[in-house]
């Protein structure tokens, strides 16, 4: 019996689209690695360089980005907010963000402060914090934002206390009214406030996503083999 070949046009829609989205999602996950690449170098070369001292003069994100930086200035402590899912080491918790007036000036700098334990009770209770009160010097590593999570429906408004998913420098500034350096100080420096400030690196993951692909590739191979060999047999039905 000859071998026929038995076009379906319902599985041969399904398997479009699993390629599709296999492609789609591979290709992401590609970039990524790509990115985390390009990252992980501008650490390296960055790494070596003199702390830039920020002060009263706008300076572009990109020139402070994974630079050491060090500013001088106090703590406005009335206008915390806290950034949501963000574990360690397994625990649930919060990345506490704070803006710091630069000392002699008008303009803030948005810091990091680092990362507290969330009340797994009540979920919407603040954790308490302490904030160093007058002049101190704040170290740590220049970042555009605080890393994006994904984000479904609409999140709070930004105002003091507010527990939000994601923020962006810009939608802080024009919130608190406050004139703000474009990017974030991610703190590395001690300060008594108890907050642990182990950041991980935005260059980790390389392998990760490049697995990820390679599994998102390998889905879209088998979907267009499958579709094939069920052809195949089909026909000599």
């Amino acid at each position: 019996m000859p071998i026929v070949f038995r076009f379906r046009m319902v599985p041969f829609v399904a398997t479009l689209l699993v390629m599709a989205v296999g492609i789609s999602a591979g290709q992401w996950q590609t970039r990524r690695a790509a990115e985390k690449e390009t990252i992980a170098v501008k650490l390296t070369q960055r790494a070596a360089a003199a702390a830039v001292v920020i002060d009263a003069r706008p300076l572009g994100a990109e020139d402070v980005e994974y630079r050491k930086l060090r500013v001088e200035g106090e703590f406005l402590s009335q206008w915390p907010v806290y950034l949501d899912n963000r574990p360690y080491r397994g625990a649930a918790g919060l990345y506490v963000l704070m803006p710091f007036r630069i000392a002699d000036s008008k303009m803030h700098v948005l810091i990091a402060r680092g990362w507290v334990p969330r009340d797994l009770s009540d979920r919407k209770k603040l954790p308490a914090i302490e904030t160093p009160a007058g002049m101190v010097t704040v170290e740590g590593m220049g970042r555009r934002n605080p890393g994006k999570l994904l984000q479904l429906g609409q999140q709070d408004a930004v105002r003091p206390g507010a527990i939000l998913q994601n923020l962006e420098v810009a939608a802080f500034a024009q919130a608190s009214g406050l004139q703000m350096q474009p990017f974030l100080l991610e703190q590395s420096s001690a300060l008594p406030d108890g907050l642990t400030r182990d950041w991980p690196l935005p260059s980790t993951g390389i392998d990760k996503h490049r697995g990820y692909a390679f599994q998102w590739f390998a889905l879209t191979a088998m979907a267009f083999i499958f579709f094939v060999v069920t052809g195949f047999r089909r026909g000599t039905r």
